[in-house]
């Protein structure tokens, strides 16, 4: 499996497991956003590892003492980031880890949360 077939499948449970929870304050769906939006990069991005790296600091930074992630969607945080660490001093450096902007184009639509 390559890292973008084994990136969406994480990403996809990730999605699935956050968005089964009966109360979603704006910090979880903003996570989900979030993931949704790399899972339609991963096939196209030139750098998937980047994506990666971003999408995993992201949610670390947002779900800090906020979200209690279960052991499952503990798992495929930390596969997403192992998938990153390939990413290297560029992945980390480039994106405001507390900003989904990072993941959006100036010609698409970012969700408001």
């Amino acid at each position: 499996m390559d890292i973008r077939e084994d990136a969406k499948l994480h990403i996809h449970n990730l999605y699935n497991s956050l968005n089964q929870r009966q109360e979603k304050p704006s910090y979880l769906l903003n996570i989900t956003d979030v993931l949704a939006q790399v899972y339609l990069k991963m096939d196209t991005a030139k750098n998937p590892e980047v994506w990666l790296n971003r999408l995993a600091n992201y949610i670390y930074n947002e779900e800090f003492n906020r979200i209690h992630l279960t052991r499952e969607e503990d798992k495929d945080l930390m596969a997403l980031g192992n998938l990153s660490k390939s990413a290297g001093w560029n992945g980390m450096n480039r994106g405001n880890f507390n900003d989904k902007s990072q993941f959006y184009s100036i010609f698409e639509r970012m969700p408001r949360r």
